[in-house]
């Protein structure tokens, strides 16, 4: 009897022993567990949401004059400028002369430019008054920026019987700078002031004034004027990348110091 009740009590004091180890070791198994989770989580690493690369902007929302850009789902603008640039190809042209003549003309025309503060766009404005036909304009408009001579007079260049320094292109570029400088002041629009290159200040105010309408590419005006700005803009591209349009770009060559002076 006394041994039952021995063995009774062994197991029962076995069975609490097992229970405060069993109590013991739960929390920290658990805490063991949560731990591991914890570390697990935090060692894992969490995708990030990709950054989607934008696709490459089209070709009209690339396109600016002197960093005016065109206005963007205007879809006639965008027909005018397409037009004016497949009007421009190598098929129409002919010829790499562009791309001879601004090697030899941009080292003269680029620091002058950049000295009186006029963007580089500018230079193009030769090519597309003189580079293409050259010569003198039936208005009597003559040299590399196509001055009429009381407009060159007036800015400083000679014009008589026996000298026109329209045709010297160091002398003609300090006086379209100053010309271009002044009209900047007057329509505070590089877009405009290159209209107003092609046309004359006064008849470009008075269409401003008469559209109540600053912005160039939604102006009415006459067909060269209308076209001046696509053009330029279109003369850039070639040069820029002359592959697209037909044309191998020459190899760079040192300005001529011919009449530059």
């Amino acid at each position: 009897m006394i041994k039952k009740h021995i063995i009774t009590c062994s197991v029962i004091l076995g069975l609490l022993v097992m229970a405060k180890v069993f109590a013991y070791y739960m929390p920290q198994a658990a805490k063991s567990q949560k731990k591991e989770v914890n570390t697990t989580v935090k060692n894992t690493i969490i995708p990030t949401i990709p950054t989607i690369k934008k696709e490459p902007a089209s070709l009209m929302a690339q396109l600016n004059f002197a960093e005016e850009s065109l206005p963007l789902g205007d879809r006639k603008v965008e027909r005018k400028m397409k037009k004016v640039l497949a009007a421009h190809n190598y098929s129409s042209l002919q010829t790499n002369r562009l791309h001879h003549l601004a090697a030899e003309w941009f080292p003269v025309i680029e620091p002058i430019l950049a000295a009186y503060g006029i963007p580089d766009d500018f230079k193009y404005v030769p090519l597309v008054e003189s580079g293409i036909q050259g010569g003198t304009s039936p208005k009597g408009a003559n040299g590399f920026w196509q001055f009429m001579p009381g407009t060159a007079r007036s800015y400083g260049l000679k014009v008589n019987s026996k000298i026109d320094e329209r045709k010297n292109l160091r002398k003609s570029t300090i006086a379209a700078c100053k010309y271009i400088k002044e009209l900047y002041g007057i329509f505070d629009s590089w877009t405009l002031v290159a209209a107003a290159y092609n046309v004359g200040d006064n008849h470009m105010k008075k269409q401003i004034h008469r559209q109540s309408q600053d912005n160039y590419f939604k102006m009415k005006l006459n067909r060269e004027t209308g076209g001046y700005v696509y053009k330029l803009i279109s003369m850039k591209q070639i040069l820029r990348d002359p592959a697209r349009y037909g044309f191998h770009a020459p190899k760079r060559v040192l300005a001529m110091n011919t009449n530059r002076e």
